[in-house]
């Protein structure tokens, strides 16, 4: 989460309107449910891929630690979709691993297109978009210290971690298993305790349930929409002609 949201800050496209990235990850993401996977979702995939490492400059080692989980957690659901068990056995199932493919192509074209979003742009923008939108403000501010509760976790998680360490926590194997689950079994009540000190601080300082914060509205370029438009049409056109 730290990584993705320094990325997020200091990628090129940061101060491209959010209008413009929304369009374009929203767009690519209808053609790669609606139209077949092959080609479509390749397409879509390589033109997020490379709007969101050439284009914004995210770094490659930062793209593969996000996606490498989601990954995983496709490619178990596909071994399920492409074996059959019945009373002969584990075997192939008809057109399995057809659509397995189909599945992880379509899936990693989605995942991307929303992974090309959440790298360029800080969550404060989605969130002053979102307001901007008509999105009922709790539902915004329920976000955002959704957001912040995830930091808050990530802290006391670190601290906790090196506090065992200073102890001889993680000196062996059976040492580092043992301390994993008292840091699993403290750490909820931990960050519910300072998630209520934050509570109480907001409401010190005189909070009124709506968070404001910093978000610079960046003006709309025309041509750069049309070219997201246009490359959108191309790419649904490929998926008739192909379907």
């Amino acid at each position: 989460m730290t990584a993705i949201d320094r990325v997020a800050h200091c990628n090129r496209w940061r101060h491209r309107s959010l209008t413009e990235k929304v369009v374009f990850a929203l767009g690519m993401l209808l053609l790669s449910v609606v139209f077949p996977p092959y080609p479509v979702a390749v397409i879509v995939l390589m033109v997020t891929m490379a709007a969101t490492l050439f284009g914004a400059g995210i770094p490659v080692r930062v793209w593969l630690a996000c996606i490498i989980g989601p990954v995983g957690f496709l490619f178990t659901g596909a071994m399920f979709l492409a074996i059959q068990i019945d009373s002969s056995g584990v075997s192939l199932a008809p057109e399995g691993l057809f659509i397995a493919g189909n599945m992880m192509t379509r899936a990693l074209a989605g995942f991307a297109c929303f992974l090309f979003l959440a790298l360029t742009t800080p969550t404060t923008d989605l969130l002053a978009g979102l307001r901007r939108s008509g999105v009922p403000p709790e539902i915004v501010e329920i976000a955002l210290l959704m957001y912040r509760f995830i930091f808050l976790l990530a802290d006391t998680s670190r601290s906790m971690s090196r506090a065992q360490a200073s102890r001889l926590g993680h000196s062996s194997k059976w040492q580092q298993l043992r301390s994993l689950g008292l840091l699993v079994a403290n750490l909820l009540p931990r960050a519910m305790d300072q998630g209520r000190r934050l509570e109480v601080g907001l409401a010190a300082r005189g909070w009124t349930g709506n968070m404001r914060v910093l978000s610079r509205t960046v003006p709309l370029s025309i041509p750069t929409l049309i070219l997201v438009i246009v490359i959108e049409l191309v790419i649904a056109a490929a998926g008739v002609h192909f379907s």
